[in-house]
């Protein structure tokens, strides 16, 4: 018998039947699980930054008076900013290069991401190869860097246990003295001695080369089936951590001197709050802690079903990242309460942030206590399951980006593509890998995502609100989630936001410092390189905007207007969900209505579908409105 045919007014391009599936590139894909997002989301923002650079940066700023500004800015900038990113993702289903469609004049802002995420990818998994070198040395009963006497040891190399021995019997001056773990992971680990600065980076440190490319090939077989797979790897590398800071939590409140560090940590010091550098300090942790920015946001919420409540997720990730910061803390600064104690030195001489606290302090204090091997090996468990997932989030957003661009020729060969991606970005970072590879990794640090970044968010937050319209953002996401942001959202958007990371912007520039590192102060030409990273992600936003004025037609201003406003096929990436403006807009579109296709498909309409139906009311008054004026 025939089959019954489908009358071409019901046939849409996300029908599985009909002759256009044939046309239509491969399916992007979905998460496959309900908590994958919300897990790559939670595993994406609790980095290293929460553990090596939060802490310090809260001892140093008033200590429990820096939560005051943090959770501020974490109202005004981080919240708004970060429900914006997921919005932008789970409306368009695209990644940070194709959602410019929304405006394809500013498609430079998309290219800029992608070189700032590219340039992090590459020494961010650097230091995730730093965490598989120690984590491999902790493999023993005695750690490699708990005495002096090694080959690699100088005659400054002073250990604990003689300092401790000191306190008792005779006086020992320790001012010029080095540790045993900081001789370790300066001239053993990345044999600095062997490179007098970043003009010579010397040889390449075979073992860290191979850290590296394990590092690699680790990131590439659990983003191999794009978020298929990540999304299962984060259900460990997301969750596991926390139980790891627990651990390490109880262990270090139950140290001798524990709470000597922890009342240096919290001890409120209210009259930091007049000062402006401590708000702005509490405005780059929420920015950096959170990734705005980077496109991963992006990039996970495109891989959404168009209904999902991304309103509660970006509560659970944002709140949950403050509270994983301040928790951290506490298992950090327990532990160096202790390790002053037991050196008898002042809590801020052992404090230090970022590589020095991962990879010189904490290691120092784990030798001094009992099962040293087993909690050093916990510790940099934890580090590498904090950055993994970060750099999960780093590769899909660049693989999703260009994927989408290209997609009838990318998607089939996705995992090739990965992997072409991955060997050039390892090839890349073998500089890393030298005697001086260290300078060039502080390079990237301090520039590959400085002022670059905050012109991309600020560019993003103005074209949003400014150029495609507050009032039609806010309509998507009523279709979108059924209800409409509030106006605590939409102060954000147009005014509290932009002008935060302005004055942030204005900061940096102002308050520029030159890079170095311990004593070493690098060249001018190395200053204008790094200079010059930052400024490359910027200049792509103009470069953008020319290239999209040439493709359009008509006077300059013309060509302008029409590259301002969205294309033809902007909107939600299946028929059944475009209502309004959005409707038979997809390219081969044969359907007038897409609520036919719902009814088809569900038997009924539902609360989504009469969320359309008020959407498209609403539009339709105001369309009214506008020609009676």
């Amino acid at each position: 018998l025939a089959q019954p045919l489908t009358p071409d007014l019901l046939v849409s391009p996300s029908s599985q039947d009909g002759d256009l599936g044939s046309e239509c590139p491969e399916d992007r894909g979905n998460w496959t699980g309900r908590l994958d997002f919300l897990l790559s989301c939670i595993g994406y923002c609790v980095g290293l930054g929460n553990v090596w650079r939060f802490p310090y940066r809260a001892y140093t700023n008033g200590g429990g008076a820096f939560l005051v500004p943090y959770f501020i800015m974490l109202a005004i900038c981080g919240i708004p900013i970060f429900f914006m990113e997921l919005s932008l993702g789970q409306f368009s289903s695209l990644g940070p290069l194709a959602v410019w469609k929304i405006s394809p004049l500013f498609k430079g802002v998309g290219m800029g991401t992608i070189l700032i995420v590219s340039l992090v990818a590459i020494y961010y998994n650097m230091i995730i190869a730093y965490v598989l070198f120690y984590l491999f040395a902790s493999l023993t009963s005695d750690l490699p860097w708990q005495h002096c006497g090694n080959w690699w040891n100088t005659d400054l190399c002073l250990d604990h246990h003689v300092i401790k021995a000191g306190n008792t019997t005779f006086p020992i001056n320790i001012t010029n003295t080095v540790s045993p773990s900081e001789e370790y992971w300066s001239r053993y680990v990345l044999h600095i001695q062997g490179s007098s600065g970043i003009g010579d980076p010397g040889r390449i440190r075979w073992n860290l080369c191979l850290c590296l490319l394990l590092s690699w090939t680790i990131v590439y077989l659990c983003i191999l089936k794009g978020v298929k797979s990540s999304g299962k790897v984060v259900y460990f590398t997301a969750t596991f951590p926390y139980l790891i800071l627990v651990m390490l939590l109880i262990r270090g409140v139950t140290l001798e001197g524990a709470w000597k560090g922890i009342r240096f940590y919290l001890t409120p010091q209210f009259d930091h709050l007049l000062s402006s550098k401590v708000w702005i300090e509490a405005a780059l942790q929420i920015f950096y802690s959170l990734g705005v920015g980077f496109g991963g946001l992006l990039t996970f919420a495109s891989y959404n079903t168009f209904h999902q409540n991304i309103y509660r997720d970006t509560f659970i990730v944002t709140l949950g990242n403050a509270i994983t910061s301040i928790l951290a803390g506490f298992a950090i600064f327990s532990v160096l309460g202790y390790m002053s104690q037991e050196l008898g030195v002042p809590v801020n001489q052992v404090a230090k942030a970022g590589p020095g606290l991962a990879f010189v302090v904490y290691p120092q204090a784990m030798t001094m206590l009992p099962l040293s091997p087993f909690w050093s090996f916990l510790f940099f468990f934890m580090l590498l399951t904090l950055g993994l997932d970060s750099q999960f989030a780093f590769m899909e957003t660049i693989v999703t980006a260009v994927t989408d661009e290209f997609p009838y020729y990318l998607r089939p060969k996705k995992a090739s593509f990965s992997a072409v991606i991955c060997i050039a970005l390892f090839l890349m970072g073998l500089i890393l890998t030298t005697e001086g590879g260290m300078y060039w990794l502080v390079l990237l640090d301090d520039y590959s995502a400085g002022f670059g970044l905050m012109v991309v968010v600020i560019t993003t937050c103005l074209v949003v609100t400014r150029v495609y319209g507050i009032k039609r953002f806010c309509r998507d996401i009523h279709m979108m989630l059924g209800f409409k942001p509030g106006p605590y959202f939409r102060a954000c958007w147009m005014v509290l936001s932009p002008v935060t990371m302005m004055a942030l912007l204005v900061y940096n520039i102002v308050k520029y410092q030159p890079s170095e590192y311990g004593s070493y102060r690098f060249p001018t030409w190395a200053e204008v390189l790094g200079i010059l990273m930052g400024v490359l992600s910027c200049l792509m936003i103009p470069l953008g905007m020319v290239v999209a004025v040439l493709r359009e037609e008509g006077t300059l201003w013309e060509r302008v207007q029409q590259a301002s406003r969205p294309t033809m096929d902007w909107g939600p990436s299946l028929e059944e969900n475009r209502t309004g403006m959005y409707v038979a807009s997809l390219v081969g579109s044969q359907s007038p209505k897409p609520l036919m296709v719902h009814m088809r498909k569900y038997g009924g309409i539902t609360s989504y579908e009469n969320t359309a139906i008020e959407v498209d009311r609403e539009m339709e008054e105001e369309d009214k409105e506008e020609s009676m004026m």
